[in-house]
């Protein structure tokens, strides 16, 4: 077999694959609609689109799409409100995309509702692929992972197999993030890890840069499992070096 004839192989077999990929898009301006369809589209993904939040909440329903492209500002339903409701029956992955510019604040609220990531528009395509693939991977990961690591204590109970976590006896609901990072910090208990080592494990290699990411997301956290956030007693902070989790003495 020639090298020619290997490689048109490879390439027909990532394709393929890829096709089994389905992206919904949701964004209500008919020529970036177009454009992300068909940049998907080229890339081997599987690309169906709608224009407004109700319709996107409806396919995304009927189609169960494989990660769901969102921009905030849509007629009848906000992108927003779109990726709470979507948050509140599956994991999948959600990109929110958005023309203003966005504080952490904006990051800190749109996470909170339940999305993975923040894009500026106009989108840069080497960097809109590289995330894309990033939450795919990701999602991918989290199927295949069969950890057995888990904590409990009288108040905070991580049950990693069955990602789920009881805080004074009551179950809380994560993002899939939340829990990622949750989890990853369980796993390496009592030990530091770093900023890089936790945008490595959780986010990915494409997200090395993004050093606020850990810190809003942990914020999140302490909020959610912490007896008092201001005085945290499972995530302590090691100051310009990363968090460790370390549970009840």
């Amino acid at each position: 077999m020639s090298v020619q004839t290997l490689l048109r192989l490879v390439f027909r077999q990532n394709r393929k694959r890829a096709m089994a990929v389905k992206v919904l898009i949701v964004e209500d301006d008919a020529e970036m609609n177009r454009l992300l369809q068909l940049d998907l589209k080229q890339h081997g993904y599987e690309a169906i689109s709608a224009t407004n939040g109700l319709e996107g909440l409806r396919m995304f329903h009927n189609q169960r799409p494989n990660l769901v492209v969102l921009d905030v500002s849509l007629p009848m339903m906000d992108g927003l409100t779109v990726c709470q409701r979507i948050r509140e029956l599956s994991n999948v992955p959600i990109l929110i995309m958005t023309a203003t510019a966005i504080t952490e604040e904006d990051i800190a609220h749109g996470l909170n509702l339940g999305a993975d990531e923040y894009m500026l528009k106009p989108i840069r395509n080497l960097e809109f692929h590289a995330r894309v693939r990033a939450l795919l991977r990701r999602a991918s990961r989290d199927e295949e992972a069969s950890q057995s690591v888990a904590y409990s204590d009288d108040y905070l109970t991580v049950d990693i197999n069955a990602r789920r976590v009881w805080v004074n006896g009551q179950e809380i609901r994560l993002t899939p993030t939340e829990f990622k990072l949750l989890a990853v910090l369980v796993k390496h208990r009592g030990r530091v890890l770093t900023f890089g080592e936790l945008l490595e494990q959780v986010w990915g290699p494409e997200y090395r840069s993004e050093h606020h990411y850990p810190r809003i997301y942990v914020s999140h956290l302490r909020r959610k499992i912490e007896p008092d956030p201001k005085a945290p007693t499972y995530i302590q902070s090691e100051y310009g070096i990363g968090y460790r989790f370390t549970g009840r003495q």
